[in-house]
């Protein structure tokens, strides 16, 4: 009976191992791709802020994002991070969601009022990305929040540009090459 209940044991233990390693294998396989190097050319001529929204203000940030794209998990902690230093100096930040997606921000990037749509949109080319709009209600920067695979605030174009606007310092980099982590923002 002994030797029965053992047999029995060491089963269910390999059972469980399995489960276990199949269950880890399939969560790091959804979220670890190659990282392949994706160029976009991101043009801002055709963005425009909603009416309620132009002209003289605060600075202004739009953030645009796809549910369904990892890279975005990449730079949400960034853009919280952003939120937190930026948000109680002058900097008003949107959102603009994949038009069709279904999905939420994280809890910490509540602070980011969303938008149901922003005119000139429909042409970008990828996500996650980024407009700011300087105090006088010009675009000062449309773009990634960084080159390379992952974005944190040691590699961000956005914090330099963030002060220089707050500074009143003219910005002017709506047209922008990078690579990076992106999903295409047009195809489903």
């Amino acid at each position: 009976m002994s030797r029965r209940k053992t047999l029995l044991a060491s089963l269910f233990a390999l059972l469980w191992v399995g489960l276990m390693a199949t269950a880890f294998w399939w969560y790091q396989a959804r979220y670890i791709r190659p990282f392949t190097e994706q160029t976009a050319l991101f043009d801002g001529s055709l963005l425009q802020l909603p009416a309620e929204l132009r002209g003289p203000g605060p600075v202004r940030l739009v953030h645009f994002w796809d549910p369904a794209c990892p890279c975005n998990v990449g730079n949400q902690q960034h853009l919280g991070e952003l939120l937190a230093r930026f948000g109680e100096h002058g900097v008003d930040f949107y959102s603009v969601q994949k038009p069709s997606s279904q999905g939420e921000l994280p809890a910490p990037l509540n602070g980011l009022r969303a938008l149901a749509q922003l005119p000139g949109s429909e042409q970008l080319p990828a996500s996650p990305a980024v407009a700011i709009w300087d105090r006088q209600g010009r675009l000062a920067y449309f773009g990634p929040y960084s080159s390379g695979a992952v974005c944190t605030s040691s590699n961000s174009f956005i914090e330099p540009i963030l002060e220089a606007l707050l500074a009143d310092r003219p910005v002017k980099a709506s047209n922008n090459l990078a690579v990076g982590c992106f999903c295409d923002w047009q195809n489903n």
